[in-house]
């Protein structure tokens, strides 16, 4: 993910949103794979909805995320749901808010 900074405003007051200082927050959430012919299938699972999604290991972190760098291990080739999720943006914000960061 870029290290580029956006300037967030959460509850008035300036923060600096950059993806290697957010240790990964959205990689907890679930990831739909609709159309991502990139994406390694043995990273995908079907969910409970008949639906492909990145797999997640127990502990709920994506298979994708590198633990040593807490960075995407597939980045150039991640599905366009983690490519639209905006660093800095409202949804960004609101994961690293409900992950207490």
């Amino acid at each position: 993910m870029p290290d580029t900074p956006i300037i967030a405003a959460p509850q008035g007051a300036q923060d600096t949103v950059t993806c290697s200082s957010c240790r990964a927050c959205c990689c907890k959430l679930e990831v739909l794979v609709i159309g991502d012919r990139y994406v390694p299938d043995e990273m995908t699972v079907v969910n409970d909805w008949g639906g492909t999604a990145m797999r997640r290991l127990e502990d709920g972190w994506c298979v994708a995320l590198d633990r040593d760098t807490m960075r995407c291990s597939i980045y150039t080739r991640r599905p366009q749901i983690c490519r639209d999720f905006e660093m800095g943006g409202a949804d960004c914000r609101e994961t690293r808010h409900e992950a207490g960061r």
